[in-house]
């Protein structure tokens, strides 16, 4: 599939078929695309934990009981993968004090933008992207503040670690329009700026 039919056909599905579940293979695909991701400093600083048993999901959705048992709830919980994306910001101070970055300090205050997140969101991206390749729904979602202590302990997960979102991944059941879509797409001249912020997609305006 090209690329640009991927991009457009991709999409937060919310509804899974509990029935229908997905080869082991094609997650180790998605997830082997997953890792072609950019990172700072070709870190890689990100772990991915698969849960592909019932029992390891239901494991997943008791640490997030705070979770109304809604119709979104009960759509997405019917994904027979979930990918807990992880990110790690102690291997990224530890790539950037080697020789030739020089970072010896290992001191937060030079990443004012956490590219350890950043750098696993993109990896979670491409991972969506790949599911569709592979004819399968996927949606990406955050595990709620309260419950992310209960959810490392429940997947053992080092308090190091920080929790960045979660890739659910099956077929999907029923489509569902997110609401939100009503407020529509900004327009390219809207989100664009050339030559300084404020400046339209056409470019500045000649005096």
């Amino acid at each position: 599939m090209e690329l640009s039919e991927v991009v457009r056909r991709r999409r937060m599905v919310r509804r899974f078929d509990p029935d229908r579940p997905v080869d082991r293979e094609a997650v180790v695909r998605v997830l082997t695309t997953a890792t072609r991701a950019p990172s700072a400093g070709f870190t890689q600083g990100w772990d991915f934990v698969v849960l592909d048993t019932a029992d390891q999901r239901r494991h997943f959705w008791a640490a997030t009981a705070d979770r109304e048992t809604d119709a979104w709830m009960r759509g997405v919980s019917a994904a027979p993968v979930l990918i807990v994306c992880c990110s790690n910001p102690q291997a990224y101070l530890d790539r950037y004090a080697e020789p030739d970055k020089g970072w010896t300090d290992r001191d937060l205050s030079r990443w004012p933008i956490p590219y350890w997140d950043v750098d696993t969101g993109m990896a979670a991206v491409l991972a969506l992207l790949a599911a569709v390749d592979e004819g399968l729904g996927a949606l990406f979602f955050g595990v709620p503040a309260p419950a992310h202590a209960a959810v490392r302990r429940a997947l053992g997960i080092p308090g190091s670690h920080r929790l960045v979102g979660v890739v659910a991944l099956g077929h999907e059941a029923r489509r569902v329009r997110s609401p939100s879509l009503r407020r529509g797409r900004r327009p390219l001249d809207e989100v664009v700026h050339w030559g300084g912020f404020g400046e339209s997609v056409a470019g500045p305006s000649t005096p």
